[in-house]
């Protein structure tokens, strides 16, 4: 069966509800025009839209592999909601956010998961395993697990870590996706991971050229930021598309790195 990738709504921030004062970007808990909550992801952080292009990217990637994540969605920030905000560090960030933004739907009522309480299969874990190696995601650990309980499932949230490679594209995107991942011996889920060598085999199927090609091709083009390496956003991204398809080609390299990290830790 194909994988479609689902369209992204967009809505409007109705009410700004308060910030989520986690990590240096506050994302900010809002209620949208269409009566529902979402986390909502600044353009104006500190980390710049970067983080939105990895937020993106990251969790609907993870949604074609099958995993849980919240609905994401565009969401179209008035220039107004900066004006009645009394912290000025919020405000800053409102007023730089104006436009298009990111949003996760809010699941209200869950809990951090917890690895010494939950228990995850070795498939799952192994396919979350393979998801972080694949898009670098270097924020799944015990400390910040980034995973919820929900309705009694295991849900993935915050993808704005991934793809950290865009910082710098001096280095040729090519170059960077067939590099290992020393970085998920750190991974919360690891040591439960013992199916790698399965999790590559279908994940590799789930995400064909035309999956790749239309996540990558929701990426707005004001957050792509102005790079002396592309002529235009469309080469930009072209260059997530081909780090992206390339690094899928070359799984063993990651999948080798994870296995020997996971014997390393138990």
């Amino acid at each position: 069966m194909t994988y479609l990738v689902p369209q992204m709504r967009t809505v409007s921030v109705d009410r700004y509800v308060l910030p989520l004062r986690e990590g240096g970007s506050v994302p900010g808990l809002i209620e949208g025009d269409d009566g529902r909550k979402y986390v909502l992801k600044f353009r104006g952080a500190a980390q710049g839209p970067k983080v939105l292009i990895a937020e993106l990217i990251g969790g609907e990637i993870a949604r074609a592999l099958g995993l849980r994540i919240p609905e994401l969605v565009f969401v179209q920030l008035s220039e107004a909601f900066g004006r009645t905000e009394s912290d000025e560090l919020i405000q800053s960030q409102l007023k730089a956010s104006t436009g298009l933004n990111i949003g996760l739907a809010y699941l209200s009522c869950s809990n951090t998961f917890d690895p010494g309480i939950t228990k995850v299969n070795a498939y799952l874990a192994s396919v979350i395993v393979w998801l972080d190696s694949l898009v670098t995601n270097v924020d799944r650990t015990v400390r910040n697990t980034n995973m919820l309980i929900w309705n009694k499932e295991l849900w993935l949230i915050d993808h704005g870590a991934c793809l950290y490679f865009h910082y710098n594209w001096a280095r040729p995107a090519a170059e960077q996706a067939v590099q290992p991942f020393p970085r998920i011996k750190d991974h919360v889920l690891l040591p439960k991971a013992a199916q790698l060598h399965n999790a590559d085999r279908k994940c590799k199927k789930l995400l064909t050229p035309k999956v790749i090609h239309d996540i990558v091709s929701r990426i707005p083009g004001d957050w792509i930021i102005p790079e002396p390496h592309f002529r235009s956003a469309e080469e930009c991204r072209n260059a997530y598309e081909q780090f992206l398809l390339t690094r899928i080609a070359n799984s063993h390299i990651f999948v080798k790195e994870a296995q020997h990290a996971r014997k390393e830790a138990i």
